[in-house]
This record gives structure tokens, C-alpha cells and sequence, in this order.
């Protein structure tokens, strides 16, 4: 009995041992509450903070992004308008009419009319329309005559202005006659082909005798007045090609030369608007008549002298060896393109944007000269435009062939990656030449002496369209027949790589030096005198920054 009491003591002291540690327990849970919370206070304000730098970090990059789209946008306007502050806007507007639209955009209408007026009107056969083309460039190959009359022959004082609308009056009555007489036979038609060709070609002599004029005085901007040239005649083209198959479907390929008429009546306003301050000592009179055939002698003298250094006539040997070389397969090809049984069978409007996207291309090889190669020397440069050249040729031999059709690579694909690796080519591989050309001249008689450098080409030109129309010919490739026409555009290929062999004739120079004697580039008396007096800036060593 004495151990019950005991024991309910026992008892209590547990239960209040329990109830200690109970509230122990307690404490420690509430503790635990009061530190999760506080935690996750801080992980909230932590999360805030960096969504909020995130948002400001993400807010600047699009504003950099949007200003850096903004002004690659605006750099071809910045560059216009340096041109515009060093020449004169007027000369810049010349050019991006006469290369924009007179040669650009005329030509390459020009290009893809014709071809189908020969075709379908007076359904001649390929090698045929390919010695008629070769015609109608002879007065490309006269340049140097037109080149001596803006030079040595002015009207009422002005060297240039006369020309621009001799040019326009010509080409403008040439395209409404194509396009309204009907009937033409073959020798009518051919003459007013010619006369189109003709006006084109003395509106180019007279812009390009501006262009050396102005790369002379001004050295620092000759590739930049290359690059305009390349560029305005690229979107010409781009335009012209776009369209020409178009208007030959909505109105037929005669009628559809009329709309030639268009560029040269605003080369007529170009003629009247273009800036050229008349001289009194080129009034036309007749005290000056005599003045005028001793310019012209004085001119022919200085042409003969300049062209014996060996700077100017290997250079112009290698770039006549360069087109006439390379023979013209272009009518054999067309016919091939449009024929239903053994070619494509492309439409008209389909041939149109062919050469549309190739002269868009085109437009990639102005931008990969002036931003990477216009630092190259001339030979290194030629050498591989050239051997390039050569490599785009074999992808027209597997066209023809059909060997795209065993890749599995649709025709239309195939040429439009074809005409876009051959236009970027060849505009890299033209540009230099043109400045070189431009390299090439003398003061005095910049339209004389580029005009026959400009001839040189043209002369090759004919001589690769009318070896290429013989050789189509002899291969028998017709209207219907185009088994050998590999055979052909295999030659032509094998022609490019050989001119590759000549690339020596050409100056180890910059694009920039000066390549005849120093006497031979001053500007003489006389032709500061009778110059055309189209303003020039002098150079400033601050504007090449």
C-alpha cells in the first residue's frame, strides 16, 4: 500500500515532462514558420528585380537592332546625296536616267522583245536573228564617232546637251514607227532596230564622257561612279526583264517595242535640264567651223599617241579577247528555252523573270566589288572574275544536257540559280574593266578616247555574236534541232578558261593609280578652255572619310 502513492507520483512527473516538451516542440514549429516566410519574402523580391532588368535589356537591344536596320536603309540615300555634294545633282541625275532606264531598262526590254519579234513575227531561224543582232550593235562598235562629235562639234556652245537630244528625238521616232507600222519586212524593220540601238548607244557615249570627265578630276569617286553605273543599270534591267514578258504577252511582240519610246523622250529633257555652262569659244559659227576640224585632228592626234603605250593598248587587247572569245549562244538557247518539245517550254512571261532575278543578282555582284574587291589590283582581280567565268559556263552545258532532271532539281529552280551565279560573275568581272577604262583617258578628249575603248568592246561583242551565229549554224542547231546545241555551249565554256591565258596583258596595277604618263593626263589649255564645263569638285583630303 505504501508504493501506490509513489507510484501516482511517478506519474504526475511524467505527465509534466511530456507537457514540457510538448511546448518545446511547439516553439520550435512556430520559429520554423517565422524563417519559411521570410524566405520567401526574399525569393519574391529577387524574382521581381530580375524581370525587370530582363524587360530594359531586351528594350535596348530592339532599339540598337532597329536603328542598325534603319541605317543600312538609309546609306545608299547618304551616299547619293555625297555624290550629289562633290559633282553636281544633275550629273547624277543624268546618270541614273541614262544607265537606269535608257541603257538598263531599254536594254534588257529591248533584249527580250526583239528576240520574240524575230521569233514569232518574222519566224526566222536562231543563227539567223544571231547575225541581225550583231547589226543592230554596230552602232555601238561607231561609239568613238560619237564620241569625236560630243568632243570636237558643239551646238549654240554646249559639247553635251545637243547630244541628249539628238539621242532622245532619234530613238523615240525609231520605237513608235516599230510599233505602229504594221507589215515591216525584214530590212524595215531592221533599220528602225538599228536606229533604237543607235539612240541608246550615242546617249551612253555622251553620259560616259561626263563620267571620265568628272573620275579625272575627281580620282577618289571613280569607283563610286562605277558602282552607280553597275547598280542603276542592274535595277534597269531588273525592271526591263520583269516586264517585257508581260507587255509581249498583253500586246504582242511588235507592239510591244513601242513602249521603247518612253526613255527617250525624257532623255530629250535630260538634254535640256542636265547642268553645262555654254562657252563663248564653242559658239558655232562660222569662225569656228575651222576651230572645230582642228579640234578634231587635235583630238584624233592625242587618241593615236595615247593608244601606243603599252598600258592602254594590252589592256584593251585582253578586254576584246575577252568577249569576242567568248562566243554568243544566246539565240540558240532562247529558241531552246521556249521550245515544247525538246527545251523547257518556258512562257514568255516566265523568260522575262528569269532574267529579272538574274539581273537582281546582278545587283549582289555591284555590292560585293564596292564593299570588298575595289581594293584589289586590276590583274588579280580579272584573273579570277575570269576563271569564274569559265566555272558558271558548265552549269548552262548541264542545263542543255538536262542533267539538273537527274538531281532531281526542277528546271526553273535550275535556271534561276544558273542566271544568278552568271550575272554575279559578270558584273564583277565588268566593273573593273570599266574603271580601267576610265583609267585609260586623257583629259581633253575623255569622249573621244573612251568612246573608242567602249568601241573595242562593242567590236568584241559583234565578233562573239556573229562567231556564235556561225558556229550555231555549222553545228546545225535550227529552230527544231538542238542536239548539238551542248556542243556549242561546251565550245564557249572551253573559250572562256582560254582567255584566262591572256590575264597578263593586263596592268599588275590599283584601281587606283594612274596608268599613262603624267604630260598625257594634264588637262591643256585649250581643253579647259573648250571643256564641257559640267562643275567639278576639287579634291579634298577630308572627303574620302
Amino acid at each position: 500500500m505504501a508504493k501506490e502513492p509513489n507510484s501516482n507520483l511517478s506519474t504526475t512527473t511524467t505527465t509534466t515532462t511530456t507537457t514540457t516538451t510538448t511546448t518545446t516542440t511547439t516553439t520550435t514549429t512556430t520559429t520554423t514558420t517565422t524563417t519559411t516566410t521570410t524566405t520567401t519574402t526574399t525569393t519574391t523580391t529577387t524574382t521581381t528585380t530580375t524581370t525587370t532588368t530582363t524587360t530594359t535589356t531586351t528594350t535596348t537591344t530592339t532599339t540598337t537592332n532597329n536603328n542598325k536596320l534603319f541605317s543600312i536603309m538609309l546609306q545608299p540615300f547618304r551616299w547619293l546625296k555625297m555624290l550629289s555634294t562633290e559633282l553636281h545633282p544633275s550629273f547624277i541625275a543624268g546618270v541614273i536616267l541614262i544607265y537606269g532606264l535608257s541603257h538598263g531598262f531599254s536594254g534588257s526590254y529591248f533584249k527580250v522583245v526583239s528576240d520574240y519579234y524575230w521569233k514569232d513575227v518574222q519566224k526566222l531561224q536562231p543563227s539567223v536573228v544571231q547575225i541581225y543582232i550583231g547589226i543592230y550593235t554596230i552602232p555601238w562598235v561607231m561609239k568613238p564617232i560619237w564620241g569625236l562629235l560630243t568632243d570636237a562639234f558643239p551646238v549654240r556652245g554646249y559639247l553635251r546637251r545637243p547630244y541628249f537630244v539628238i539621242s532622245g528625238v532619234v530613238g523615240a521616232t525609231a520605237a513608235v514607227g516599230m510599233a505602229v507600222k504594221g507589215g515591216l519586212g525584214v530590212l524595215e524593220a531592221l533599220g528602225l532596230l538599228i536606229g533604237i540601238s543607235g539612240a541608246m548607244a550615242i546617249a551612253d557615249v555622251t553620259i560616259d564622257a561626263c563620267i571620265v570627265r568628272n573620275s579625272i578630276e575627281v580620282q577618289w569617286l571613280a569607283q563610286d561612279l562605277q558602282s552607280l553605273c553597275g547598280a542603276c543599270s542592274s535595277i534597269g534591267h531588273l525592271i526591263g526583264y520583269s516586264t517585257s514578258g508581260f507587255f509581249v504577252h498583253l500586246l504582242g511582240a511588235q507592239e510591244a517595242l513601242g513602249i521603247l519610246a518612253i526613255p527617250p523622250a525624257l532623255v530629250v529633257l535630260l538634254g535640256f535640264f542636265i547642268h553645262e555652262t555654254p562657252s563663248p569659244t564653242l559658239q558655232y559659227n562660222g569662225k569656228s567651223k575651222g576651230g572645230s576640224i582642228k579640234q578634231v585632228g587635235v583630238a584624233i592626234r592625242d587618241t593615236c599617241k595615247a593608244i601606243k603605250y603599252p598600258h592602254v593598248w594590252r589592256p584593251s587587247l585582253f578586254m576584246f579577247l575577252c568577249l569576242s572569245l567568248s562566243i554568243s549562244t544566246h539565240e540558240g538557247q532562247f529558241y531552246w528555252y521556249t521550245d515544247k518539245k525538246a527545251g523547257p517550254a518556258f512562257s514568255q512571261e516566265s523568260v522575262g523573270l528569269i532574267y529579272a532575278v538574274g539581273s537582281a543578282a546582278s545587283l549582289i555582284g555591284v555590292l560585293i566589288y564596292h564593299k570588298t574587291l575595289r581594293d584589289l589590283k586590276f590583274r588579280r582581280i580579272l584573273f579570277f572574275a575570269q576563271l569564274f567565268y569559265g566555272v558558271a559556263g558548265f552549269l548552262d552545258v548541264i542545263f542543255v544536257l538536262r542533267w539538273n532532271l537527274a538531281l532531281r532539281i526542277p528546271d526553273e529552280l535550275f535556271v534561276v540559280i544558273e542566271e544568278c551565279v552568271t550575272r554575279i560573275v559578270t558584273r564583277i568581272r565588268w566593273t573593273p574593266m570599266m574603271v580601267l577604262n576610265t583609267r585609260l583617258c586623257s583629259v581633253g578628249i575623255e569622249g573621244t578616247f573612251f568612246a573608242l575603248l567602249a568601241c573595242i568592246d562593242s567590236l568584241g561583242t559583234l565578233c562573239s555574236k556573229w562567231s556564235g551565229g556561225l558556229v550555231l549554224h555549222a553545228f546545225g542547231v535550227t529552230r527544231s534541232d538542238f542536239r548539238n546545241l551542248w556542243l556549242v555551249v561546251l565550245l564557249r565554256t572551253v573559250l572562256r578558261f582560254v582567255v584566262v591565258g591572256f590575264v597578263f596583258l593586263v596592268p599588275d596595277a590599283n584601281q587606283t593609280d594612274i596608268l599613262i604618263p603624267g604630260d598625257h593626263t594634264m588637262v591643256r589649255k585649250s581643253s579647259s578652255e573648250d571643256g564641257d564645263n559640267i562643275p567639278l569638285v576639287s579634291m579634298k583630303s577630308e572627303g574620302r572619310d
